[in-house]
């Protein structure tokens, strides 16, 4: 039998469907994601405005230990092999200019810049965001929420606001670690593998680094920070459809947040080329 015919008027249907439904997610996770940020914001607000509420500190060293502390070996590790890659690759077109020595400026310029905050993010992603929207996941499926706003507990108060500022604290902190380990490693390989001294190696990074270096990486890991908590958050809390909406939710989390990360920081490269932050 012959196979039907497609109509074109039918595909043009179906793209424009898909293209509107990516459209509102979109939408949708901005605006939840906005909201969510604006209401630990809020209750920020109200702790430091005598009003008689307070942060739970406790909870988010909780949170820093469990999210950031058991994120600190695999950053360590992933930032070593990025500053010894980085290291490798370089040597061969410099070492034509004899110019080898020239490793330590860009390994310190795509570190601190660029490497340091994404590496961090990435991993912090895959080991703590979807861990964070599995776990509220979890409560919405069991209810737990809804028991919290039984007993006038806001679950904002208590759930979000610990998770999110124990990401920005941590991925921050993770960013410094991951800043020096990358240098510090591609320092050993250079100086012992491609003829480069010590004292060369360090005198290139002081002198081509400068404050805006450090301030640019570290504005992008507390934005990174704040991006991977409101969207795990985010994407727990409007879990649906039992053990699958938990699964779906992780997944989400993960993909969301890389494509996040990279968009965000697309757009802070522009803007900080345009202010001369170079």
């Amino acid at each position: 039998m012959p196979s039907p015919k497609i109509r074109p008027g039918f595909l043009l249907t179906r793209g424009l469907d898909r293209l509107g439904g990516s459209t509102l997610g979109l939408l949708l996770l901005l605006g939840g994601t906005t909201r969510l940020t604006g209401a630990v914001g809020r209750w920020y607000w109200r702790s430091s405005s005598g009003t008689g509420m307070r942060v739970g500190w406790p909870a988010v060293t909780a949170q820093m230990v469990r999210v950031g502390v058991r994120s600190i070996g695999i950053v360590l590790l992933v930032s070593a092999c990025i500053g010894v890659i980085l290291a490798i690759a370089m040597y061969p077109p410099l070492s034509e200019l004899g110019q080898q020595n020239k490793i330590a400026n860009i390994v310190g310029i795509a570190i601190f810049r660029e490497m340091g905050p994404i590496i961090s993010a990435v991993v912090l992603t895959g080991f703590a965001g979807a861990s964070i929207a599995a776990e509220i996941g979890t409560m919405v499926v069991g209810e737990e929420i809804e028991a919290l706003e039984a007993h006038a507990l806001d679950p904002v108060r208590f759930l979000v606001l610990p998770r999110l500022t124990a990401t920005v604290i941590s991925l921050l902190l993770l960013t410094i670690l991951a800043d020096v380990t990358a240098v510090i490693c591609s320092g050993i390989v250079t100086v012992f593998f491609f003829d480069v001294s010590a004292i060369v190696y360090i005198d290139n990074t002081l002198s081509q680094l400068n404050q805006y270096d450090f301030l640019t990486g570290l504005i992008k890991a507390t934005t990174f920070g704040l991006m991977l908590g409101a969207i795990a958050c985010f994407n727990g809390l409007r879990v649906s459809g039992g053990a699958a909406g938990v699964g779906k939710a992780t997944t989400d989390t993960v993909v969301q947040t890389i494509v996040a990360v990279i968009v965000s920081n697309l757009v802070f490269d522009a803007a900080f080329l345009r202010m001369g932050w170079t």
